[in-house]
């Protein structure tokens, strides 16, 4: 294991800076491509050449901070909060410099993409450079694998101050490991990953979508994040890019290890003996067929087309891609219930979806039937299951404060919404599309809408939102406590 030397450790929270080093340095590549291709497009490269120098200065002044060889819990936790804070506000250079956009709305669009949310200020596509909106995608396929588990498997010398970030991003349940090694793990998950957008790229392409729309498309369905280089989004799209749609979002949704497990392991069995991945395709099977069937019913479309929107706009919401194949604003108020009470599921931990994760409702409910069990026989030992695992009660601690924190942030969002935008529909559905990486809401903020038009002080509270989604609440909330500084004095 690399240490590093004494000299360069400093008393104060400025360890926690030295892990946002490298991944500032990628960025910085990452900036200088596209600026590039802006060039060879004869497209705006300036605000991606400030981003690459920006970030390249940045990267080198947060690589000369200490680190000491086995860094703090408290530093880790801090780092994963500032990392997804300070890339998006990389990321917000090329809408502001080149794309026209003011600051906060450059840096609403930025947090949107690297959270997966989807979210976007943007009024005209038609007018912005074909290398922004690629960008745009891009920043969204980077954040849905995870930052930090990309730079994990590119830059080893992270080491064990890598192995905690990973934990410290995934907090709440953890999933069963695919291999002894963090780095391979995380380097399984990546190439599924791949290999599920290089599927997606083709599936588009072949479909009859362009290279340039198809590869956009493809690392926003991957990520789980919704950004479409077309104004409308799907529904500007065939029937059979549609279903494809579908049935790349799906498995957007679910755990990447076992993705890995299935199609480079070759061990199916792992897929369905998954409880988590059982209770996701019936609730899609359950959500899918109830719209369906309303839609039909209320003639709004035919068989096929009432099947093919209620499937996508409910495998949409579940994973939180957020993208739309229909306008489900103007749908029944029923039907668009049903969507809202997906935006609060999510899909499979360990996916690039956003949201509670169904394997913590899993937990909840086992824990519900098992008190009520108890409540009747008091002496009898019961232990919590999840599939053939006994779950301690450390993981159901953390479900729990997980859960309250997410309904208390939703709601305090919420709340301060309406009172800036005087819409409770907007309010309710946008700071619940927010915290759980969404994108679209209902009313104003539907899926042919977009969010330019709210206040900026909303807009300031959803990308809070955005930020504390993503990275699932707790490092957020230890950033703002005054025992996490303490610990890094």
């Amino acid at each position: 294991m690399r240490s590093w030397p004494a000299s360069s450790t400093r008393p104060g929270p400025w360890g926690a800076f030295r892990l946002l080093g490298p991944v500032h340095q990628g960025v910085a590549v990452l900036f200088f491509l596209f600026a590039l291709l802006a060039l060879v497009l004869g497209e705006d490269a300036r605000g991606f050449a400030l981003g690459a120098l920006l970030a390249f200065l940045t990267g080198r002044l947060f690589q000369g901070q200490g680190l000491s060889p086995q860094p703090k819990r408290a530093e880790v936790f801090a780092a994963v909060a500032l990392l997804w804070l300070s890339v998006p506000l990389l990321g917000a250079l090329p809408y502001w410099v080149s794309g026209g956009l003011g600051f906060l709305d450059a840096f609403f669009e930025s947090m949107s993409g690297f959270t997966t949310t989807g979210a976007t200020v943007l009024t005209d596509l038609a007018r912005v450079d074909r290398t922004l909106l690629l960008w745009r995608s891009f920043s969204q396929w980077v954040g849905g694998v995870g930052i930090v588990v990309l730079f994990l498997v590119i830059l080893p010398q992270l080491q064990v101050a890598g192995r905690q970030a990973f934990f410290a991003e995934t907090t709440g349940v953890e999933k069963e490991r695919l291999t002894p090694r963090l780095r391979q793990t995380a380097r399984a998950a990546l190439w599924a990953y791949l290999l599920l957008t290089g599927l997606a790229f083709l599936g588009y392409f072949l479909g009859g979508l362009s290279p340039y729309e198809a590869l956009a498309t493809a690392w926003s369905t991957v990520s789980a994040g919704g950004f479409s280089p077309h104004p409308m989004g799907f529904a500007a799209y065939s029937p059979v890019v549609q279903w494809l749609g579908v049935f790349f979002m799906f498995w957007a949704g679910v755990n990447f290890l076992l993705q890995y497990r299935l199609f480079f392991a070759r061990e199916p069995r792992a897929l369905f003996q998954d409880p988590e991945f059982r209770a996701y395709a019936l609730v899609v099977g359950l959500s899918s067929l109830a719209l369906a069937a309303y839609l039909y019913t209320h003639g709004l479309y035919g068989l096929e087309a009432s099947l093919r929107h209620a499937l996508f706009q409910a495998v949409s919401i579940l994973t939180t891609t957020g993208y739309a194949s229909a306008d489900f604003a103007l749908w029944p108020v029923p039907a668009q219930a049903i969507l809202v009470l997906l935006m609060f599921l999510g899909a499979s931990a360990g996916s690039a979806a956003g949201g509670i994760k169904l394997v913590r409702w899993l937990l909840l409910l086992g824990f519900l039937r098992r008190e009520v069990t108890r409540a009747l026989h008091p002496q009898a030992v019961l232990p919590l299951r999840l599939g053939s695992r006994v779950v301690g009660e450390e993981a159901l601690r953390q479900v729990s404060v997980f859960v309250f924190l997410y309904t208390l942030i939703f709601t305090l969002g919420a709340l301060l919404l309406a009172l800036w935008e005087q819409d409770f529909v907007v309010a309710f559905t946008a700071s619940a599309q927010a915290l759980g990486n969404i994108g679209p809401g209902l009313g104003a903020v539907g899926p042919m809408a977009s969010y330019a038009h709210l206040a900026p002080l909303s807009k300031l509270v959803l990308i809070l939102q955005m930020w504390a989604g993503r990275i699932e609440i707790l490092p957020v909330v230890l950033l703002l406590a005054p025992e996490l500084w303490r610990r890094l004095r």
